[in-house]
């Protein structure tokens, strides 16, 4: 153990805020109560993160201590008949599915990528394509053990009467340090997904299709037009689909076929080019709808194609806003959102709109709730882009919708207690001497 390395800069995947860290590295998960104390002695607050790809500033605090926890990365434990498996909190998500695809299994929840740890999982409770079939991934936790900041541990399960372990979900890692879990996964006949790819007009039609599929469906996600006025807006392109009964039973390699080395120039990311993006996506879509059986890999995690695809944004970053609506009004609002965004012209280049269920987080501070979820990354354009997202803010607002505080970057305090009234029930449970610049932002504690 090699304690704590000062003036680390470090950024989130968002880019926007960059600051110095002091970073320590632990290989072994009992080296972490002496980082801990360390950190105590240190000043500046702890936080413990993975691969860091979240987009705003909950994975980052500047000016204190950060714990690398990719190093503690193993997998202690897999038993097919319960379907439990134990592993380290910094194992990726990538690592899990190489061990259970093979064996017929998956993970009950897949996110946009597989760069994401275990612990950075659970303290997002992040979701996936089937929020309205399986929920959050918290839901999935059956075990974890949580170190506080104070050398204190807990093995934590769903029946713990105190909330720790509720608050721990969906936490941002504030409770402590997630140490291990043990999760449950699900059956799957093989490494391929079954879709069938449906052009969309209106938002109508998008709402139309997110309902009856989902009886049918475990998987749905839509594209967006962001861009699109007129008659055209609410435009985009519909995906659904089911694990696929045959095909391989292995994981499709995880290597990225392109990447960018350096950081592209900011300048190239202008409304023309995102028109252009967006009028040719849509034709790539309509010209592949029907049905089609695709690897879970480029369905579930299509830009892990690109190695440091973040760096297309250029040195200024850029900020993704992901709002969720309740579904009265959702309609109304999402095209609200859209003829903002249209006229602003800042549409995002890769829109995501998609539909939760009704199933409930244990978490306290969960992101989803039965409603209308639209995902958007804005590059960083200064002021003009702040605007664009106060004025969403205020349309989330009326509407009694939230953010995801794993995305969020710059949100002001009132809107997220309005969004999580949950909240309340998490500050007993914050580990004092745990802090991010998410916590700070958003409250004076």
């Amino acid at each position: 153990m090699s304690g704590f390395q000062p003036d680390q800069t470090l950024n989130s995947w968002g880019g926007v805020l960059r600051a110095p860290h002091a970073v320590a590295w632990p290989s072994w998960t009992d080296e972490l109560p002496a980082l801990a104390a360390e950190a105590q002695r240190r000043g500046g607050g702890l936080l413990a993160t993975g691969l860091r790809r979240s987009y705003g500033d909950s994975c980052l605090n500047p000016g204190g201590n950060l714990l690398d926890m990719t190093a503690l990365d193993r997998v202690a434990a897999f038993d097919p008949a319960t379907r439990l498996l134990r592993a380290e909190a910094g194992t990726s998500f990538a690592a899990m599915l190489e061990l259970l695809v093979p064996r017929g299994f998956f993970l009950p929840v897949m996110p946009g990528t597989r760069h994401v740890t275990l612990g950075g999982a659970i303290a997002n409770d992040v979701h996936g394509k089937n929020h309205h079939r399986n929920g959050t991934f918290g839901r999935w936790v059956r075990r974890l053990k949580l170190l506080r900041s104070d050398g204190h541990a807990f093995e934590l399960t769903p029946d713990d009467e105190t909330g720790l372990f509720a608050a721990t979900i969906g936490g941002l890692g504030l409770t402590g340090i997630i140490v291990w879990a043990e999760i449950e996964a699900v059956p799957a006949g093989s490494a391929m997904i079954d879709i069938e790819t449906i052009p969309f007009a209106t938002l109508g039609e998008f709402f139309n299709l997110s309902r009856e599929s989902e009886a049918q469906f475990e998987h749905t996600v839509a594209w967006v037009d962001s861009l699109a006025r007129g008659k055209d807006l609410g435009r985009g392109i519909f995906i659904r689909g089911n694990h696929s009964t045959s095909g391989p039973s292995r994981t499709h390699p995880c290597k990225s076929r392109i990447s960018l080395p350096f950081t592209l120039p900011g300048v190239l990311l202008n409304q023309h080019l995102a028109r252009a993006f967006n009028a040719l996506y849509l034709r790539h879509g309509t010209l592949r709808a029907g049905r089609a059986r695709v690897p879970a890999s480029s369905f579930f995690h299509p830009l892990d194609g690109i190695s440091n695809w973040n760096r297309a944004y250029g040195r200024s970053g850029f900020y993704q806003y992901q709002s969720v609506i309740p579904p009265d009004g959702q309609e109304a609002v999402t095209k609200e959102m859209l003829g903002a965004i249209a006229a602003s012209a800042q549409g995002s280049f890769l829109s995501v709109l998609k539909t939760f269920g009704p199933l409930c987080s244990p978490g306290f501070l969960s992101f989803p709730r039965e409603g209308t979820t639209l995902a958007m990354d804005f590059p960083n354009r200064g002021e003009a882009t702040l605007r664009l997202m106060e004025t969403l803010d205020a349309i989330v607002l009326k509407a009694g919708g939230r953010l995801y505080p794993a995305k969020d970057g710059r949100s002001p305090a009132a809107m997220f207690e309005a969004g999580y009234p949950g909240w309340q029930r998490v500050i007993p449970h914050l580990d004092p001497g745990m802090r991010s610049h998410f916590l700070k932002r958003v409250t004076s504690t």
